[in-house]
């Protein structure tokens, strides 16, 4: 493990206090290890607005299984990209509504495209593509 460096920061009381307050909601045990999150959080940021970079992407999708050809469509999509796709699962919430979620490997440009496309597609009531970088 990297050596630890101690830093000094200044903050004004009132926001300290609502830090404070945030991170216990959160669960954290100290203010290193949140500061550390938000650094790390930040520099994800950052590789993620690079269109090369590496990353993984978990579409999450809400939508209507009696939709026309709507599964067959999001199939057919995960096929045709298999080279990006690592798995999907299927959640049945109710008589109508599923879950998906499938995870995409690739690009950023590459996988935020496909995953734009798959929650774009007609009948997905909701959707979201979230990011993580793996360089």
């Amino acid at each position: 493990m990297e050596q630890l460096q101690r830093i000094g920061v200044s903050l004004e009381g009132t926001l300290l206090e609502q830090f404070d307050k945030l991170i216990e909601r959160q669960g954290y045990t100290n203010r290193s290890e949140a500061i550390r999150d938000l650094i790390r959080n930040r520099l994800t940021d950052e590789k993620l607005a690079d269109p090369n970079t590496r990353a993984i992407a978990a579409v999450l999708m809400v939508y209507d299984h009696h939709q026309s050809r709507l599964a067959q469509r999001l199939i057919e999509l995960q096929h045709d990209h298999h080279l990006h796709t690592i798995s999907s699962m299927h959640v049945h919430i109710d008589h109508h509504n599923c879950l998906e979620v499938v995870l995409l490997q690739g690009s950023v440009g590459e996988i935020t495209r496909l995953g734009d496309r798959i929650v774009s597609l007609k009948g997905v009531k909701l959707g979201k593509v979230n990011l993580v970088a793996t360089d």
